[in-house]
C-alpha cells in the first residue's frame, strides 16, 4: 500500500491494515485521511504539531509510490470501463472526471489505463484540491458540471463509495454505483442503479 510505504520512508512506525484503511476511506482525500488517523493517536502537542506540518510531505511521498504502482500496471481498469468510455465518445458524449485525488494520481491512472490518448478522452478533469470541500460535499461535481456547461440532468455519475454517491446526488446527478472491495459493505440506498461491475451495461440513447 502506497500510504504504508510513505510511512516507512518517514520512519513513522505507522502501518494501516486493510480493515483500518477501509474505515479510513470514510474520510475523503489522502491528506485528510492522514489527519484523521493522526487525530486518533495519543501524542504530545509538539509532536502532534510536527506531524501535522509533515502531512503534505507524507502525502506527496505516498503519491510517488502510488504513481509507480499504477505505471507498473498494479491498478488496472475495472471491467467494462474502457468499453463504456469508448462507446460514450463514439456516440458524441463527453467524459469528465470529478475526483478527490490529486492531478498526479489522475495523470498516472489515465496514462496506465488509456495510454497516450488518456488526457484527450476527457473534456474536464476536476480534482479535489480545486474546491473548498471534498466529497460528500457536491463541490467537485458542481465544478465539473460548470466546466462542461451542462445541466445535472444531462449527465450520469459513476461512483463506488457512499461519499461519492452523496456528492453526486447533492449535485443533482443520476448515479450508478459499482462497489469496490473497499466499499462493498457500504449502504448505497439512494443510488439510481447498483451493479457489481460496468461489464454489459448499455448506454442510454444520447
Amino acid at each position: 500500500m502506497a500510504f504504508n510505504n510513505a510511512f516507512e520512508r518517514y520512519k513513522l512506525g505507522w502501518k494501516w491494515s486493510q480493515d483500518a484503511y477501509r474505515e479510513l476511506l470514510k474520510t475523503t482525500g489522502g491528506k485528510e485521511r492522514i489527519a484523521a488517523y493522526l487525530a486518533t493517536l495519543a501524542l504530545g502537542s509538539a509532536e502532534r504539531r510536527r506531524l501535522t506540518e509533515l502531512i503534505p510531505a507524507i502525502h506527496a511521498e505516498k503519491t510517488k509510490f502510488y504513481s509507480a504502482f499504477v505505471a507498473g500496471g498494479a491498478i488496472p481498469l475495472r471491467d467494462g470501463v474502457l468499453r463504456l468510455a469508448e462507446e460514450a465518445l463514439a456516440a458524441g458524449g463527453k467524459l469528465a472526471i470529478a475526483s478527490t485525488t490529486t492531478p498526479a494520481n489522475v495523470d498516472a491512472l489515465l496514462q496506465s489505463a488509456f495510454g497516450a490518448r488518456g488526457l484527450s478522452m476527457f473534456s474536464v478533469i476536476a480534482c479535489g484540491d480545486q474546491v473548498g470541500r471534498k466529497k460528500p460535499a457536491p463541490d467537485i461535481y458542481r465544478l465539473a458540471l460548470a466546466s462542461l456547461r451542462l445541466a445535472p440532468d444531462a449527465c450520469i455519475a459513476f461512483e463506488d463509495s457512499v461519499n461519492g454517491l452523496r456528492a453526486a446526488k447533492a449535485a443533482g446527478l443520476a448515479t450508478v454505483i459499482t462497489p469496490s472491495r473497499w466499499t462493498a459493505e457500504e449502504d448505497f440506498g439512494g443510488a439510481d442503479l447498483v451493479l457489481p461491475s460496468l461489464e454489459g451495461l448499455e448506454l442510454p440513447q444520447l
